[in-house]
């Protein structure tokens, strides 16, 4: 493993966990509802995933996910079921709940969700095959294949722990959960609007 190669991992996996998506929707909406324990449990449980994916494309095995159809779409369907329900909930919210403290998510679906919006999407190993194709060869050892996965994990755990923790500051925590209702329902578009995309693409 060359620093060269090694930075250009750890810049794609930066610009992959800061890309906007579901992922962010989670994190978000646990650390605003949740707090930052929960909004830090989902992030170390969202790398969790990353790093099972990462894990199995160095290993090969993601590449059987991403060969079989038939194992690749009930992938996209589970996920995009989950989506769809993460978002039906976040569109259901009630008013109040989360300033009262009476209805905050538990620090198990933190961890649920956390991991469960990694895994149902088989496009974070479309992704680990990408790169890695790129830097891993037949040469490769297993220490530096290992680090890759790690370089992985560790990026993607740093960033939405600081999502985490920036959006569960006691500065202006309150005030978000004051507007609490209004990030529940944003949140819960943003994923159904995500699991009909992936509906489409599915039936496309």
């Amino acid at each position: 493993m060359t620093l060269a190669t090694w930075l250009a991992v750890v810049s794609i996996c930066a610009l992959g966990a800061m890309s906007p998506g579901p992922s962010l929707a989670v994190v978000l909406r646990q650390s605003l509802s949740g707090g930052r324990r929960n909004g830090s449990i989902a992030a170390v449980t969202h790398a969790a995933g990353i790093g099972v994916y990462a894990l199995l494309s160095i290993s090969g095995l993601a590449v059987l996910i991403t060969a079989s159809p038939e194992l690749y779409g009930a992938f996209q369907w589970a996920g995009a079921a989950y989506l769809a329900w993460l978002g039906v909930r976040g569109l259901a919210a009630r008013g109040g709940t989360l300033a009262e403290g009476s209805d905050r998510p538990s620090t198990a679906s933190a961890a649920r969700e956390g991991f469960l919006i990694v895994f149902l999407n088989p496009k974070v190993a479309v992704f680990f095959i990408a790169l890695f194709s790129q830097v891993i060869g037949a040469d490769t050892s297993l220490a530096a294949r290992l680090g890759y996965a790690a370089t992985a994990f560790v990026i993607d755990l740093l960033w939405y722990l600081l999502v985490a923790w920036v959006f569960s500051s006691p500065r202006w925590l309150p005030a978000l959960r004051a507007r609490a209702i209004w990030f529940e329902r944003l949140f819960g578009a943003i994923l159904l609007a995500l699991a009909a995309r992936l509906v489409v693409e599915n039936l496309l």
